[in-house]
């Protein structure tokens, strides 16, 4: 009984090792392509993240109304990905409005409480993703991975050096720095929570809501990420010292939140994982829970920072 348990969960960590190394390399692909492909895939995973909202709500009854959430959510991104805020606001609004008359132009087949919840779906999945599109093309000027940084770490004869150099000569724009740096950032903070909770935690974080969070978890993921904050933010992409750790520390408070509250969504659905984008890891709204919280932070903590 024990052997074929061992070798279904041998299975499942396979797949996740190559269905996450699969998302990796598309996210890096779209990441450092920046222009159309970041705001297409951007759309496309909104609307994958819609879909997964809408069918969980009506997992409890709630009927979202899908279809008049799909052209707001494209509508606010595109305006994301041609920097007009505004634009992006009255988008919203006039979306909010007309799926609130629809309450009234279907009386009977829309409910308010079904307007309530697809307004909601549609702050939650479409402000963040805009937030995402707004922070890669927030500067699009060339920097380059500081060279010295890695060889005066090295022996001139390291082996790899070569192969190390022309990996760190590799340009970004500010834009695609800033993304990386999120994603690692709030990557890094559910990993190290994750170890270093299976390894010394054992107080609940939060035991109604996500049983196998532990304090001792989350302290490892906000040192963790203030750590990795400093190597890629400061030592890799020359982001001032002081404001790339306060800037990872906020991240590993934020990235947590943003679990918890898609855990509480999850919940409330009676779903395990909110869908099968990628097999191993669960749906969009599952890989990007964090990020939703992250992204909005992130960006607004740049500009107030005046770090660009």
């Amino acid at each position: 009984m024990l052997k074929p348990l061992k070798q279904k969960g041998e299975k499942i960590l396979i797949i996740r090792i190559i269905s996450g190394i699969i998302g990796i390399s598309i996210a890096a692909i779209v990441i450092q392509l920046g222009g159309l492909p970041f705001a297409a895939f951007a759309i496309l995973l909104s609307l994958i993240g819609w879909f997964e909202y809408s069918k969980m709500m009506k997992s409890k009854g709630l009927d979202i109304t899908f279809f008049s959430g799909v052209p707001i959510l494209i509508l606010m991104l595109c305006c994301a990905w041609l920097g007009n805020i505004e634009e992006i606001l009255a988008v919203l609004t006039i979306g909010m409005l007309f799926i609130f008359l629809m309450t009234v132009f279907l009386h009977g087949s829309v409910r308010p409480i079904d307007a309530c919840a697809s307004v909601a779906g549609v702050l939650y999945i479409g402000l963040p993703f805009s937030h995402l599109i707004l922070l890669r093309f927030l500067d699009d000027e060339r920097i380059e991975m500081p060279m010295d940084t890695v060889t005066n770490l090295m022996n001139d004869g390291f082996a790899f050096e070569q192969t190390l150099k022309t990996l760190t000569d590799f340009n970004f724009d500010v834009g695609s720095a800033l993304i990386w740096i999120l994603f690692i950032c709030t990557w890094s903070s559910d990993t190290f929570a994750y170890f270093v909770g299976v390894t010394i935690g054992s107080h609940k974080l939060a035991s109604s809501i996500s049983p196998n969070k532990t304090i001792e978890g989350f302290i490892g993921g906000v040192l963790g990420t203030t750590a990795m904050a400093v190597l890629v933010g400061h030592v890799f992409f020359n982001f001032p010292l002081i404001e790339m750790a306060i800037l990872g520390f906020i991240l590993a408070i934020v990235a947590t939140l943003g679990d918890l509250v898609e855990s509480v969504i999850k919940r409330f659905a009676g779903v395990k994982d909110s869908g099968i984008l990628l097999p191993g890891h669960g749906g969009m709204l599952d890989r990007f829970d964090s990020i939703f919280f992250t992204a909005p932070i992130f960006y607004y903590f740049i500009i107030v920072a005046g770090l660009i």
